[in-house]
């Protein structure tokens, strides 16, 4: 194990990016400044409530870290741990809860109200196609010029296509009209 001064001078490259993340939130050895700690050792034992001093000194005799894990308790708890391990598996951690992370993109179908069937099961076709994939579809009807008179035919035109879409998704809110379009969201079933 490295000494104190050591510690900080010798960066892997694969820990500098983690580093430079991580280390503003945590406080380890001579950092912590509370007056008493709740110390638990490498192992996940509680050693009781003592100065951050005696805690130290419990750490250097283990050729470990006394690293401040939850600043916000009353008194703060402080580990003993290996720090460059604990930031190690800190980011490893991260990276698998991005990694399983479901990004929701939103695609947007656009309907005229004199639309045709046949265009009108084509976009149906895709919606259910987005919809499959995981993918929130955005239904935009825009009114042209007097067929802002009709609203009552769009607002039949947008049930319609989500009846059509029902078995893959349904609507997240209710059909909106705001300025010359009307919009609706469908989200997948689950």
């Amino acid at each position: 194990m490295l000494d104190h001064a050591d510690r900080f001078s010798y960066r892997p490259a694969f820990l500098m990016e983690v580093l430079v993340i991580t280390k503003k939130d945590l406080l380890i050895n001579d950092e912590i400044n509370a007056e008493q700690v709740r110390v638990i050792d490498e192992n996940g034992n509680s050693l009781g409530i003592m100065t951050p001093d005696e805690a130290l000194k419990i750490a250097e005799g283990k050729d470990l870290d006394l690293v401040e894990i939850a600043p916000m308790a009353k008194p703060p708890v402080c580990k003993i741990i290996d720090y460059k391990k604990y930031i190690f598996d800190l980011a490893k951690k991260e990276k698998d809860a991005r990694k399983n992370q479901k990004i929701v993109d939103t695609k947007e179908i656009k309907l005229g109200l004199g639309i045709g069937d046949h265009d009108f099961d084509v976009k149906v076709k895709s919606a259910e196609k987005f919809l499959k994939n995981g993918d929130e579809v955005k239904v935009t009807l825009k009114f042209v010029g007097r067929e802002m008179n009709f609203t009552k035919l769009g607002e039949e035109l947008i049930q319609r296509f989500v009846e059509s879409v029902k078995e893959c998704g349904s609507p997240k809110n209710k059909s909106k009209l705001e300025g010359r379009r009307m919009t609706i969201t469908i989200c997948p079933n689950k």
